[in-house]
């Protein structure tokens, strides 16, 4: 059984057991109004009861079964959902059973029915509070938060009492109704109070500063960088590869006819950049009329911090009618794509995007090379610039690389059949010895990208993306197409983790590890922007309030993330790859794999390494975009770096 489901089958029982207390705790109660107590709803009142108790102590088996898994999973049950449940549990035993029993028999009168029913109710007060604790409590579990909990299962417990048992009390009454709203009134109003309050991430360290709101202090920590000064200096030797991209409103018609009302530079997808290893990289982005203001991201390429683009924490937003030059040396190799990071939800999925290759400095065999990024807008897929069949000209025997890069904000399976092929390289970086593999699907997450490497055969080489039958790649020596739509062939997908052949990654896995951070991936009710949202969040915090990871430059860091909730996570460190250590315990047993963008679907845990090998403030998220704009953001800080920008102000920067 996987972790989602061990979650799921205890929220099952969870639910299962508080509506059979409740049902039991309802049935005890009418027994009062019921002349000689009545032996059939006494027996339908225990057999609830009795079963509640079976499922609660199921759930000690499902609890244990989950600590197995992590601490992340079982942390919450463990401290506070099962002590809640498994006490009221005890008191149905010890006052509500009996009672009943003795009901059901015929041998009891119906003055203690109320205290049976009382206790059935406080047992589903707490099975109640327990979902509680799953989706507004989660991973850390506060004191002020079991306090809240507690303090609700006890105000109503105690007015559930007075009720059943007809004593007019006000004062006691009172008392059980501070005890239970109290608690919740006062965190509530000051969880919206911190909410709201600019941010300053890693003040309490001096070293890194980024403002929620209005700047109102452009002065930055003595002693400190700015990530103004970690841009790239004036060409040396480098060839000078010089771009220009233009952000406009455009509505661009597809070549099937359909019309989509986007946002691009200029094209859909924005003009390929596509340079040599060695080339300073020069690309002038002019914002013609995005009211919203834009930046340029280069996903997944080791920028200075300063090229980074986003929007409040490396520079400001462009504005309509301003331009910004981004500068950097293209050292590595590989495939890789920029886009927007100001409102980089809304402006990535209508289309400021585009593919970003750095090719070799030597050139190698002649190769058919072609950047394909998969892109949604309005519910059509294209790949590339078009929805319909993408079919270059090819010859029997040519090699090809397919660069495939998702650009959306779930992962895409893409189906090639036809001829052999190999996955060369991941998110940029080359595998060691792939094999060719045919009849496996490649599930490419969101940001993520694999270069595919084949020889054209005699026959025809599909490449179909699975829901878009509209669009695909043909590859025909004799020209030909498909005969109708492109065909998406279904097979397991391939594993990362176990592809290629081992080999050791010097500087990295031959080290200590100078520094553990974790981060607990979840779905829970918090404020966002002072308003109650069911949010993305990690370690029980959404952005911009989750506490940064503070490094020192050269150290190792190791990052276990988990994910706790029901979506997959695409996590998307800025400015750094990170090694892939194991996944659910299990260790890698193929290539080593460097990704920029690394998939935590529900239930995982994933172990990577980073070196900290690249200062400035950087920006971790989840590249489903929405999750992050729903909160899923935490911030990378190096010692001794600051910022001048700061997030709304006057140019409303924002970055998710």
């Amino acid at each position: 059984m996987t972790t989602q489901q061990l979650l799921a089958l205890d929220l099952l029982l969870l639910v299962l057991s508080g509506a059979l207390y409740a049902a039991g705790g309802i049935l005890a109660a009418t027994l009062d109004t019921t002349s000689g107590g009545g032996r059939r709803p006494a027996l339908a009142a225990l057999a609830c009861a009795g079963l509640a108790v079976l499922v609660t102590a199921g759930r000690l088996v499902s609890v244990a079964l989950l600590a197995g898994r992590g601490w992340w999973f079982a942390g919450d049950k463990v401290l506070l959902g099962l002590p809640l449940t498994i006490l009221p549990a005890v008191l149905v035993g010890v006052v509500g059973l009996p009672v009943l029993g003795r009901a059901a028999g015929g041998r009891g009168g119906d003055n203690h029915f109320s205290g049976a029913a009382a206790a059935l109710l406080t047992a589903a007060y707490a099975s109640a509070a327990g979902v509680l604790v799953a989706f507004v409590v989660g991973y850390p579990v506060s004191v002020t938060s079991a306090v809240v909990v507690i303090g609700l299962v006890l105000g109503l417990s105690g007015l559930t009492w007075l009720a059943l048992s007809r004593r007019h009390r006000p004062g006691l009454a009172a008392g059980f109704v501070i005890v239970g709203l109290a608690p919740i009134l006062v965190t509530t109003a000051v969880a919206f109070y911190v909410d709201i309050q600019p941010v300053t991430v890693g003040a309490g360290t001096g070293h890194a500063h980024l403002a929620a709101g209005p700047a109102t202090d452009d002065t930055e920590p003595a002693g400190s960088m700015s990530v103004s000064d970690l841009r790239t200096g004036p060409a040396g030797n480098e060839t000078v590869r010089s771009f220009a991209l233009t952000a406009r409103q455009q509505v661009v018609t597809l070549p099937s006819g359909r019309t989509v009302d986007g946002w691009t530079f200029g094209s859909l997808p924005g003009p390929e950049i596509r340079v040599r290893q060695g080339d300073l990289v020069e690309v002038t982005v002019f914002n013609r009329d995005i009211a919203d203001g834009v930046t340029a991201h280069w996903h997944g390429y080791p920028v200075p911090n300063g090229e980074d683009g986003v929007a409040g924490l490396t520079q400001d937003a462009i504005r309509p009618g301003e331009s910004f030059t981004y500068r950097f040396v293209a050292r590595d190799t590989g495939t890789y794509w920029y886009h927007a990071h100001q409102v980089s939800s809304e402006a990535v999925a209508r289309g400021l995007f585009g593919s970003l290759v750095v090719e070799p400095a030597e050139t190698g065999p002649a190769t058919m090379d072609l950047a394909v990024p998969v892109h949604t807008i309005d519910g059509i897929t294209i790949l590339g610039s078009t929805d319909r069949i993408i079919a270059p000209a090819v010859t029997t025997g040519r090699p090809v690389r397919l660069r495939l890069i998702n650009t959306d904000p779930v992962p895409h399976r893409i189906s090639i059949s036809g001829t052999p092929y190999v996955v060369s390289a991941v998110d940029g970086t080359a595998l060691n010895e792939p094999t060719s593999i045919s009849g496996r699907v490649l599930r490419i997450p969101a940001g993520g990208r694999y270069d595919v490497v084949l020889a054209v055969p005699a026959g025809q080489v599909a490449v179909a993306v699975e829901g878009a039958p509209d669009t695909g790649v043909w590859l025909d020596p004799a020209g030909g197409l498909p005969d109708g739509r492109a065909v998406f062939t279904d097979g397991a997908d391939l594993d990362l983790l176990d592809y290629g052949s081992a080999a050791s990654s010097p500087g990295t896995t031959d080290l200590p590890v100078d520094r553990e951070a974790t981060l607990v991936l979840d779905r829970q009710l918090r404020f966002l922007g002072g308003i109650p949202t069911f949010a993305q969040t990690i370690n029980g915090q959404v952005y911009p309030h989750v506490p940064p990871i503070v490094v020192r430059e050269g150290e190792l860091v190791r990052l276990t993330v988990a994910n706790r909730g029901a979506e997959a996570h695409p996590m998307h460190p800025h400015g750094h790859r990170v090694l892939v250590q194991s996944r659910n315990g299990v260790p890698v047993r193929g290539s080593p794999l460097w990704l920029d963008t690394f998939d935590v679907q529900p239930g995982e845990v994933w172990q990577v390494l980073l070196r900290a090998d690249n200062p400035g403030l950087w920006m971790a998220h989840c590249h489903n975009l929405q999750h992050a704009t729903q909160g899923m953001v935490v911030h990378l800080i190096y010692e001794g770096v600051s910022t001048p920008f700061a997030l709304g102000g006057s140019v409303g920067n924002r970055p998710e």
